[in-house]
């Protein structure tokens, strides 16, 4: 595969973006203009990329360690980083079995050659968009690496609030976990105005009304209602620093963060 083929490098990638925040390397200038722009509204936007990815890290190793699983289905993957979520896994248990998911190759080049499993285990790579939960669903890839007789683990971290509309993502979260045996897990994060200032939270809707920012925010509500019918792990929906911080974790303003979390199990 070619992999720069099909790579716009003109406009900006919520990937390529978040790489830039977290202070990697494979990005462009749009997206570190983006990056930027949206850092002018939310100064404390890094910290807030910092916080998701440490989130990630703690969910899946209690998915992993106290949850028991060992299938783990990851749309919306960015850039490999620290602490990937078959290292998190694997670390716990070595045959764990993932399958990212991405819609930019240039994501799909990095994660097929860095993103390697451990000998028991297995990974896999889908180039498909959340959007679009059939093709996900449908790819062959998908049911020759997880088992969905068995529970899966649903990780959507930090792509839900890219999907646009009042109401748009609860379809696309009830189709994927409708598909997913009972004992199943949903972890999920989601960016918010809820934390902002007046001031913020109306500059910020100008710049999506703009197209300036291709981020939707969604308030506690609306993010809670994708776990519906779930049974919500302890502490429930709480700032993405305030779920299950490890013992050294250091307290930190919501103001700072501006990301609902939460994890749910499928009854």
């Amino acid at each position: 595969m070619d992999g720069d083929a099909h790579i716009d490098t003109t406009v900006a990638h919520p990937a390529r973006r978040y790489n830039y925040w977290l202070g990697g390397k494979d990005n462009f200038a749009a997206d570190r203009a983006s990056g930027d722009e949206l850092e002018a509204v939310f100064p404390a936007v890094r910290l807030g990329a910092i916080t998701n990815r440490a989130f990630l890290r703690r969910a899946t190793r209690f998915l992993a360690a106290e949850a028991g699983i060992r299938q783990f289905l990851d749309i919306g993957t960015g850039l490999p980083t620290a602490d990937n979520t078959h290292e998190v896994a694997q670390a716990v248990a070595p045959d764990s079995r993932i399958v990212y998911v991405d819609n930019d190759p240039l994501v799909m080049v990095h994660a097929r050659a860095l993103l390697t499993s451990s000998a028991q285990g297995r990974t896999a790579y889908i180039e498909a968009d959340l959007n679009d939960p059939e093709t996900i669903l449908a790819d062959p890839q998908l049911r020759e690496v997880l088992d969905f007789g068995q529970p899966v683990a649903l990780m959507l971290i930090a792509v839900l609030h890219f999907v646009h509309g009042d109401g748009a993502a609860q379809p696309l979260v009830r189709r994927l976990i409708d598909e997913l045996p009972a004992g199943s897990f949903l972890a999920a994060t989601h960016a918010t105005s809820d934390f902002g200032t007046a001031e913020q939270r109306e500059l910020y809707r100008r710049m999506v009304e703009e197209r300036r920012s291709d981020v939707w925010t969604r308030g506690q509500d609306e993010f809670a209602a994708l776990f519906d019918g779930l049974e919500l792990v302890e502490p429930g929906v709480v700032s993405a620093t305030e779920w299950r911080p490890d013992p050294d974790d250091q307290p930190m303003d919501r103001r700072h963060v501006n990301v609902w979390a939460a994890v749910g199990r499928k009854p």
